[in-house]
């Protein structure tokens, strides 16, 4: 019996790594348990020669450390995003990435209320709502209680706000900008809570994750105002709308390796469209580029770099609109490294990267932070993830 019970653990978690390496939308796919202790696929090597490059914008560096006029911060997560991942997307893409070319830039410490080792909620809720907590928990503190995140905080100020991410609008990151849950699994909680908050703009996966999980909350969103489409490439055609939701269509949150497309770069650039007109205010937007995370889960460089690539081709849209507002602060950072990922070795002609990785899981180093635009000096030197939450809604608040 219990070798018959061994033997179907084996073929289901066997089915899982299947799975998990094909690459499937992001409401059916299965990450490796995020604790640190999770086992490297044996030898934990895996080697990826960049086919394609792209060419980063460059920014003008004008705005950037100044203390001038500010109206707009567009948070960016690349999830499980370490300095490792970053430069083997820089080697990977011709030695250039927009992320690296800024001036500002700090380490940031991540671990959890509960754990040395954070998860995706636990280091999602320290920049939605500035509290540490424990590793599953959502927009709470360790108790359960309820803390106000950036939206929440800043919308009777009249700015507008907006997530976009590669992953479920149900995931642990964006969540932690709208939701409040002791469990990051809750999905259909988690769903329903959308209705109730202030955003305005919201992007990511998908409608398999809505039919499965709130059938009729589409419903619901559309009555009390919101705007809901499928097709990203459909958002400026709905700029008049009150609000917009975004639920992705499952191929436009596949893998970028298995056929996304620009499905990113091309909503964030929308969204901010669709932000900046909104409000004269100013807005707020969180962008999360997950699937780092989840090719780092897999031991994949191919997955996390092709990843980072398209995450810092959104970074590059923002940057390029913050030279151009020249009042918008651009943060960039990560929840966590994932992986534990090194590079031993490469090849500079080939675009070739050796990545090694030490975990299957996340690891408890420090993430780097980028900023770039107003006041992208305060986030210099090493700090608390709970510090960039405080300094956001310090810098807004400066907005007259």
């Amino acid at each position: 019996m219990k070798k018959h019970l061994l033997l179907c653990a084996a073929l289901v978690l066997s089915s899982l790594c299947w799975a998990q390496e094909k690459g499937t939308p992001a409401a059916e796919n299965k990450k490796a348990n995020e604790n640190s202790t999770e086992v490297a696929k044996e030898k934990g090597v895996s080697v990826y020669s960049n086919d394609f490059t792209y060419t980063p914008y460059t920014p003008t560096f004008k705005s950037d450390g100044t203390t001038k006029k500010i109206k707009n911060v567009i948070l960016m997560i690349g999830d499980g995003m370490g300095m490792s991942q970053a430069v083997a997307a820089y080697y990977a893409n011709n030695n250039a990435l927009s992320i690296l070319s800024l001036k500002n830039m700090g380490y940031v410490r991540t671990y959890s209320a509960s754990h040395f080792t954070t998860d995706s909620a636990a280091s999602g809720t320290t920049y939605g709502c500035g509290v540490k907590t424990k590793n599953g928990y959502v927009g709470v503190t360790p108790d359960g209680e309820k803390k106000a995140n950036v939206p929440e905080k800043i919308d009777a100020q009249g700015f507008a706000t907006g997530i976009v991410t590669t992953d479920n609008i149900s995931g642990a990151t964006p969540s932690s900008f709208y939701a409040h849950s002791s469990s990051r699994n809750a999905s259909k909680d988690i769903l329903v809570q959308m209705k109730d908050s202030p955003l305005d703009f919201f992007a990511g996966g998908c409608v398999t994750l809505w039919n499965k999980y709130a059938p009729g909350e589409i419903d619901n969103l559309k009555k009390d105002g919101w705007t809901i489409i499928n097709d990203y490439k459909k958002i400026g055609e709905n700029m008049q709308a009150q609000r917009i939701g975004l639920v992705a269509y499952d191929k436009d949150v596949a893998p970028i390796m298995n056929g996304r497309g620009d499905f990113l770069p091309s909503t964030v650039k929308q969204a901010i469209a669709y932000l900046s007109q909104k409000s004269k205010k100013g807005f707020f937007m969180m962008v999360e580029g997950a699937q780092i995370d989840w090719g780092c889960h897999n031991n994949d460089s191919k997955y996390a770099i092709t990843e980072v690539i398209d995450f810092d081709m959104a970074v590059s849209e923002a940057l390029r609109f913050a030279d151009e507002n020249g009042e918008t602060l651009v943060i960039i950072t990560a929840d966590h490294e994932t992986g534990g990922m090194t590079m031993p070795n490469g090849d500079y002609k080939t675009r070739s990267v050796r990545g090694v990785f030490t975990t299957g899981g996340h690891s408890g180093v420090m993430v780097p932070i980028y900023a770039y635009g107003p006041y992208s000096q305060l986030f210099r030197g090493v700090q608390e993830n709970t510090d960039v939450h405080h300094k956001i809604i310090e810098i807004l608040s400066k907005v007259k």
